[in-house]
């Protein structure tokens, strides 16, 4: 691996010297109160939403992740990415329910529709999920990624892995601790065109390198991944294929989007910071333009990866060769790029590990501020609010940082983890949010034993994945069958249809909600008032461009088909 040349680490040098700038003129700005800390003062524009939701969504998963699904199964993983659509339901779905609820949090929202237990419930559920997943798998990966790039093994005699992981934690963590929402906001608007500039640039030379489009389409689809004859450029797949089924991946991947884009804390904490409703959706449409890029940025770089090393190119007098799926992103990035241009794709992966990483201290904070300690002292001054969000950052980081060790020794199985960790969470969130927007007779007892009933099958399914991983002569039987053997994508679609099954029986045996409890927040419940400013945030062009963004997913799925 070639060390960075000195125009790189100049080129370093000055992205550091830009977002340190952007965090200064942040940190300068009045924080009185929690919605400035917590959501920038309620008044982004649509360009920092898009490019926020946009730059923390892009994290480890996807520079190590979804190249490295590139390289090892083709097209699979692309319905996950392919998922503008997804942020448009957001925008023009959710986000009128949104902001007439004048919410902070996922969990406060659940509470004005159900009762203080959902909400409890669902923080309690996100918080443990992004210290145990989130936090820990993008620090994980960073320092992978780092060792990688730089091509140091050790430093200082620490291995370089630690100092890389640690140090990216620690700077992001200050100026998350610091800058509050805002600094999330203003630096994904500097980090998010680096981080595209820095992909293109890599999907460009490596299909120079390559051959073009045409030589990748050729190589790839020569190469079966089941017995069924599905190549890797097959988006949908034999139903009987083991991992990616078709009618699994595109009910399992559209609960999980359901739930990561319309419901989780982590992304809708990017809308709730718009100035309006208007800004809002515009923010979710932009964004939804942005969605569409990852799989040519991260995905089709892994595939032309495996295609190098297939063919055997040779690039600047070595053959290319990929030791690992997962190391695709930073092989090409090591062997592809000239002096400069490799320091710029460095600042971008640094930008993503960053802004996925504040997103993540930012909202863990918050709910943990706003849905935990306000409700049990709501009296709290705001300036109090402001410094428990940010001893409540520290605490996330020193737990993220504990979890690494663990992580490390089990770190390959643990990356297959993160996608089943979130195939059970979804479902049982999905229906309590689903049906509670949907259907007026959906009563609080109902979302919330929807939240527990998907919670006590996920927590059963990830503990028979452990045990019958490990217990090889285990006996087969029904349960065996369901929580373990069953492919994931269909468990994920059955335990939906089960949560909400459980929700509409609970509601149709409970009393019913008062239609003063549920005014604005359920389809058919909303003013004229609130309907007429529903109407007047948007415009035609709104419309057309929701459709091209339709059209173009249409489209990717006619081709790769």
């Amino acid at each position: 691996m070639q060390a960075l040349a000195t125009l790189d680490w100049l080129v370093i040098g000055v992205f550091f010297i830009a977002l340190i700038g952007i965090i200064v003129w942040v940190v300068r700005q009045k924080q009185n109160d929690s919605a400035d800390y917590f959501l920038g003062g309620r008044d982004a524009t649509w360009i920092a939403i898009g490019a926020s939701i946009f730059a923390s969504n892009i994290g480890s998963e996807h520079l190590i992740g979804l190249a490295g699904a590139g390289a090892s199964s083709g097209m699979a993983m692309a319905h996950w990415e392919i998922q503008g659509w997804m942020i448009l339901l957001l925008g023009w779905v959710f986000v009128p329910f949104y902001s007439r609820s004048m919410v902070y949090t996922m969990p406060e929202f659940l509470e004005r529709r159900y009762n203080p237990q959902s909400r409890t419930i669902l923080s309690v559920i996100s918080l443990i999920s992004y210290v145990l997943t989130k936090v820990a798998v993008t620090v994980y990966a960073g320092g992978l990624v780092f060792q990688q790039v730089f091509g140091i093994k050790e430093l200082w005699g620490i291995d370089f892995f630690w100092i890389a992981a640690i140090g990216l934690v620690l700077l992001t963590a200050l100026y998350t601790i610091f800058g509050g929402m805002k600094s999330v906001l203003y630096t994904s608007v500097l980090q998010t065109p680096i981080l595209l500039l820095g992909s293109l640039i890599i999907l460009v030379l490596g299909f120079k390198a390559l051959g073009g489009w045409d030589q990748m389409m050729a190589i790839c689809s020569g190469v079966t991944v089941n017995e069924y004859g599905d190549t890797m450029t097959n988006l949908i797949r034999s139903n009987n294929d083991p991992n990616y089924p078709w009618l699994g991946a595109l009910l399992g991947s559209s609960i999980i989007g359901f739930w990561y884009w319309c419901t989780d804390q982590f992304i809708v904490q990017r809308v709730l910071s718009g100035k309006d409703e208007k800004e809002a959706r515009r923010g979710t449409i932009f964004g939804a333009y942005l969605k569409l890029l990852p799989v040519f940025l991260f995905l089709i770089p892994g595939m032309i990866a495996f295609a190098m090393n297939q063919k055997g190119i040779v690039v600047n007098g070595e053959v290319f060769v990929l030791s690992t799926p997962d190391a695709a992103f930073p092989t090409l990035v090591a062997k592809l790029l000239p002096a400069g241009v490799k320091g710029l794709v460095v600042c971008g992966i640094l930008a993503a590990l960053m802004s996925s990483l504040a997103s993540l201290f930012n909202s863990s904070a918050m709910l943990f501020t706003i849905d935990f300690y306000k409700r049990f002292k709501p009296d709290t001054p705001e300036k109090k609010l402001v410094t428990i969000g940010q001893i409540a950052t520290v605490v996330i980081v020193i737990l993220g940082i504990l979890w690494i060790p663990i992580m490390r020794s089990v770190g390959d199985v643990l990356y297959n983890y993160l996608q089943d960790v979130q195939s059970v969470l979804a479902p049982g969130i999905a229906s309590a949010f689903l049906l509670g927007i949907c259907w007026k007779r959906t009563s609080a007892q109902g979302g919330m034993w929807g939240l527990i009933s998907g919670m006590i099958i996920g927590l059963t399914r990830l503990g028979a994945k452990v045990y019958y991983s490990n217990v090889t002569d285990a006996a087969d039987s029904l349960f065996k069958y369901v929580f373990y053997d069953l492919n994931w994508l269909f468990f994920c679609g059955w335990m939906l249809l089960i949560c909400i099954i459980i929700v509409i029986a609970v509601s149709l045996c409970t009393e019913a909600p008062s239609q003063q409890k549920i005014q604005g927040l359920v389809f058919g419940t909303s003013t004229p008032e609130q309907r007429a400013a529903t109407r007047a945030s948007w415009t035609k062009w709104d419309v057309i461009n929701s459709i091209i963004i339709l059209g173009i997913t249409a489209a990717f799925y006619w081709y790769f088909w």
